[in-house]
């Protein structure tokens, strides 16, 4: 596709809705000094005061804010654990289903368009934004916690002995106990909740470079509300998908300041307290910002791969000089035990192991569904011209591989570093410290934890960067080329939702936001299964 020719406009045979609906119709024009603004007059209004007072609030009552918001995740994961663990068996369900039927042929863009980007530059921007801090934080934590449950004879993590196979502990086994904890580790990071974001991208994409409709959430529901979608049931929709996003990117940006204040204390000694964790926040706002003047194509784009260059050389040096052979054996045999664990982990009913199903797997769906309108909306830009089945076939299996690789490396050396070492210092280490611990162990600890934390840092950058660029096309009515102090206020309100909520109760209060806003929202992703499928059926499809 040439560089000056409009994404919108579709190639080949398409279907699109016939609508009187023009894309910022709704929206005011603002003058605010020399600059000038192009926001959705609801969304964008109701949005922003809403994060402004809540901001405010929680700063100001801190200390009545953090009991708060640990009620508000404990009832949520406890309550509706079943709940989330169901939603996310919907979305992979209907992924893999949509892959093998013919509707997997429809060509995004049209049945004569052709990528944007190559496969090189898409996975590194796909991936990156969707679980860097992720994936850095618990690559380590994660297995650890779940191994030394298992081996202790306990059902992940809940202290309470259970014979409910294959959930139940491998006392004293730790192969056995290693295969469980990898499997555990994995369902948290592979096809379900890289099936979140692929239904909701997949929606986005195809409803506006097929159909013809504005990049904004309520644009995928029309199937189901028709005209009302540009009314208040859209406004609706689109203004809980800026909570979710905001709210889960702030969960993020929060975990990414705990580790970086972490790892600059082991390095440099440096206070890790909430003082160091606040200024790394208002720091890495400050680099996002200059990202987000820059643009798509020269800031996230390259961030991406900057990133992924680092975190590339950083698995392979692990691979290297930690237990190579283990990790080579490691990556078929922990895929094995995720696939065959697969269905009792998935399991929403009866479930004997409620520390896992409702702290781990209850958490993670909700952090993942409140991060989707933001991953969903930035693949969407980036995947116009791949078949259905191409996009999800990338998005799923891709992603999935690579997160069982990393988990496979980070968390099987840690583990071998535990069994056959005795080196306990990761295990027992705080959750922030326990990748640099791990790190320790092996030869040049000081530069590899260096790089650890500018993966962070850039991680940090690059979700901060994306995600005012997606909060800012819905609040801006669906404009992608919206004047640039929109998403430099987006992206500052990011950073201080997530010094908010560190001053409000820290770990616990990112996780009840997360959990709080993926609720509401995945009532909107299960409605969003139905119009995808709905769309797909009126598209031709590519010979």
């Amino acid at each position: 596709m040439s560089a000056d020719k409009d994404p919108m406009i579709p190639d080949g045979k398409v279907n699109p809705i016939d609508t009187d609906y023009q894309i910022g119709q709704d929206n005011i024009l603002v003058k605010v000094g020399p600059f000038g603004l192009d926001i959705h007059n609801r969304v964008f209004l109701i949005s922003a005061i809403v994060v402004i007072l809540f901001v405010a609030l929680t700063v100001s009552f801190q200390q009545q804010a953090e009991p708060v918001f640990s009620s508000m995740r404990a009832w949520l994961t406890s309550k509706l654990d079943w709940y989330f663990i169901s939603a996310a068996n919907v979305f992979v369900i209907l992924c893999l289903a949509l892959i093998i039927s013919p509707l997997g042929r429809v060509r995004l863009g049209g049945t004569e368009a052709t990528p944007d980007f190559s496969y090189a530059g898409w996975f590194s921007m796909l991936f990156a934004a969707g679980m860097g801090i992720g994936l850095m934080f618990y690559g380590v934590s994660e297995p650890l916690s779940h191994f030394a449950s298992a081996f202790g004879g306990t059902s992940l993590a809940d202290g309470v002995r259970t014979d409910w196979a294959p959930l139940a502990g491998a006392a004293g086994d730790a192969a056995a106990a290693e295969r469980l904890a990898m499997a555990a580790t994995i369902y948290h990071w592979a096809l379900h909740p890289w099936a979140i974001y692929a239904i909701l991208a997949l929606g986005l994409a195809l409803f506006s470079f097929n159909k013809g409709l504005p990049l904004t959430i309520r644009s995928v529901f029309y199937p189901l509300l028709g005209e009302q979608v540009w009314g208040w049931p859209g406004h609706i929709i689109d203004i809980l998908a800026v909570f979710a996003t905001l709210f889960g990117l702030a969960t993020s940006l929060g975990l990414g300041a705990s580790q970086a204040a972490a790892g600059l204390h082991y390095l440099f000694d440096l206070p890790e307290g909430l003082t160091t964790q606040i200024l790394l926040v208002i720091g890495i706002t400050l680099i996002a910002l200059v990202s987000v003047v820059a643009g798509l194509e020269a800031g996230v784009k390259r961030l991406s791969e900057i990133n992924m260059l680092l975190a590339a050389l950083l698995l392979l040096f692990v691979i290297i000089v930690g237990p190579t052979l283990a990790i080579a054996t490691g990556f078929a045999a922990n895929l094995a035990a995720y696939l065959q664990h697969l269905p009792a982990l998935a399991n929403p009913l009866g479930r004997e192991d409620a520390n896992f199903a409702q702290g781990w797997t209850a958490f993670y769906w909700a952090w993942w569904i409140s991060w989707s309108p933001f991953v969903g909306m930035f693949i969407a830009r980036v995947s116009r011209g791949r078949t259905v089945r191409e996009f999800l076939i990338s998005v799923l299996l891709i992603p999935s591989l690579a997160c069982v690789l990393w988990m496979t490396v980070f968390g099987g050396t840690a583990i071998s570093q535990l069994v056959q070492q005795g080196y306990e210092a990761a295990t027992n280490a705080a959750l922030p410290l326990q990748l640099f611990s791990m790190l320790d162990a092996l030869p040049w600890a000081q530069l590899t934890s260096f790089i650890a934390i500018i993966l962070v840092v850039v991680f940090f950058v690059t979700s901060s960067d994306s995600g005012s660029l997606v909060i800012d096309t819905i609040a801006a009515g669906g404009k992608v080329n919206a004047p640039t102090p929109q998403r430099v206020f987006w992206c500052t309100f990011e950073g201080l939702v997530a010094i908010a909520l560190i001053l409000g109760g820290g770990l616990v209060a990112l996780q009840a936001m997360a959990v709080s806003t993926g609720f509401p929202f995945s009532l909107v992703l299960l409605a969003s299964c139905i119009a995808v499928v709905k769309g797909l059926m009126t598209e031709p499809r590519a010979v």
